[in-house]
């Protein structure tokens, strides 16, 4: 199986550009040519069209879209099944969004190891949009996130939710707090929508970031208000950096926890989403 002829032809889907394409996958022109020409001879059908308007799938290719999803969703799975070979019975890849690594991280993997011996796990923090290709491209199993896309073969499931709190070190209340002394906290386009609405005279702020770690070494750096976990609000206040400020209202973020719809019902799978809402629950209410 050349899986470069079909991870060609899925770049080139998205892009619809055959330069675009060469650029993103760091080959020549020519050669994502040759392999679209490879694929087109293999099915005896002639898969795009370039014109003046750029480059369009044909009905073939069309139809091919989603049999190459899957294929390429498989051809990871395999890879990644010989890898962990003689080792363990299976390997899982696993994102999971900064915020929620930061609180449950450490806590997941024990139980996934006490629950799943047998299972090899490879753990990484990411973004939302990311998780979200790498997991229709195949390149991980599970994904805990903020933010679904809700793709047609990519299953969604809501395992709980983070409370952020505003916190200060220079004022008591929400009229104290200066607009230039504000920090933005931009965790997902779910929570920025309800901050806007909570609080739409910080919206423009001068430093933005989506990550809760980054936001406490802020605080401590440049002083100011910014909103942060609960976990990291209590730390902050234990310490005398920062503390809550009383009238401002607390911003829920949900977390879901993502995967491919045919992996949906696995045992391992929902093992770890019973392992994750349990913790998010529990981080929660810390």
């Amino acid at each position: 199986m050349q899986i470069d002829l079909i991870e060609t032809f899925l770049d080139l889907m998205e892009t619809r550009s055959f330069n675009r394409t060469a650029e993103r996958l760091n080959v020549t022109q020519s050669t994502v040519s040759h392999r679209v020409k490879a694929l087109e001879t293999e099915f005896n059908r002639k898969l795009f069209v370039r014109g003046k308007g750029g480059t369009v799938p044909t009905a073939a290719g069309l139809r091919l879209l989603d049999h190459a999803k899957a294929l390429q969703s498989q051809w990871h799975e395999a890879a990644r099944a010989v890898e962990a070979a003689g080792a363990y019975e299976r390997a899982m890849r696993i994102g999971m969004q900064h915020d929620v690594a930061e609180m449950i991280a450490g806590r997941f993997l024990k139980a996934v190891r006490t629950e799943l011996p047998a299972t090899s796990i490879y753990l990484e923090a990411d973004y939302s949009a990311q998780m979200n290709r790498d997991l229709g491209a195949g390149d991980l199993d599970l994904a805990v996130l903020y933010t679904p896309h809700h793709l047609a073969d990519l299953y969604y499931e809501r395992v709980g939710e983070v409370s952020y709190v505003l916190v200060t070190t220079n004022a008591t209340s929400v009229s104290e707090v200066r607009p230039e002394n504000y920090i933005h906290a931009n965790y997902s386009p779910a929570f920025d929508r309800a901050h806007r609405l909570a609080l739409p005279q910080f919206s423009s702020a001068p430093v933005a970031t989506g990550r809760n770690l980054i936001l406490a070494d802020l605080l401590k750096m440049l002083g100011g208000a910014a909103y942060v976990t609960r976990a990291t609000a209590a730390e902050l206040a234990v310490s005398g950096i920062a503390k809550p400020v009383h009238d401002a209202p607390d911003i829920a973020q949900s977390v879901y926890a993502a995967t491919n719809v045919r992996s949906r019902h696995a045992h391992q799978h929902r093992r770890l989403i019973a392992i994750l809402s349990q913790l998010v629950s529990e981080a929660g209410e810390s």
